[in-house]
């Protein structure tokens, strides 16, 4: 399992949360235990997937370039869904001298080596996330904004194991999308709703009292 870091800004001596709580000496401490251990298990994973990535490149006779190992570790470093595009125009900020091409034959051959899953959520761009060193998992798609939420039930998992177990099916890995409205695109509705009642409210009590209609010039 990887710890995810916990971000803190020193000010004026003092190191505060981004939630500005100063933090206890204790707290500080355990911090950088776990910032330490997080880099620690993170080059580990990378020194994982760059092996087993440039043995799968010589098994398949594929060249070991600079630029696929930038690629792989570029997604490992992120943990977010992605597309193609948006990969290619992060490498490009960073200045890295690779082609978009690159880009998509690279994921291509990381899909085909498990080191990276390739989900279509509905009718939106193909994505992709790390696969190597996490656990299965399910996915929660906005059908307003495309946000993407992971989550993970046991029970779910248990399901599968039984459905194979009862249909006689060998089941290494499954793929789970629930679709619906996150909870800020209700209320940004709600408010949408709200605003445009409020507006018919207010024209209909100008037009009861004729300030509507004055405004509007004869027609022509």
């Amino acid at each position: 399992m990887f710890f995810s870091p916990i971000m803190m800004v020193k000010d004026k001596g003092r190191y505060i949360s981004l939630s500005n709580q100063v933090l206890p000496d204790a707290a500080i401490s355990c911090t950088f235990v776990i910032l330490i251990y997080y880099k620690m298990e993170l080059e580990e994973l990378l020194d994982q997937v760059r092996q087993l990535f440039s043995e799968y490149l010589e098994q398949h006779q594929q060249r070991k370039t600079t630029a696929r190992f930038a690629i792989l570790e570029e997604i490992y470093l992120r943990s977010d869904h992605f597309d193609a595009e948006a990969l290619y125009a992060q490498m490009k900020t960073k200045n890295y001298n690779i082609s978009r091409a690159t880009v998509y034959n690279t994921l291509g051959l990381l899909q085909e080596c498990q080191l990276v899953s390739k989900h279509q959520f509905g009718k939106n761009q193909a994505r992709f996330e790390k696969s190597y060193g996490f656990s299965q998992h399910d996915h929660l798609i906005c059908l307003d904004c495309s946000k993407v939420v992971e989550f993970c039930d046991s029970r779910i998992h248990q399901i599968t194991t039984r459905m194979g177990d009862v249909l006689h099916f060998n089941i290494p890995r499954h793929s789970l999308i629930l679709y619906g409205h996150c909870h800020g695109c209700e209320i940004k509705e709600e408010r949408e709703k709200t605003g445009t009642a409020t507006l018919q409210r207010k024209m209909k009590r100008q037009t009861r009292h004729g300030v509507l209609k004055n405004r509007i010039p004869n027609a022509v």
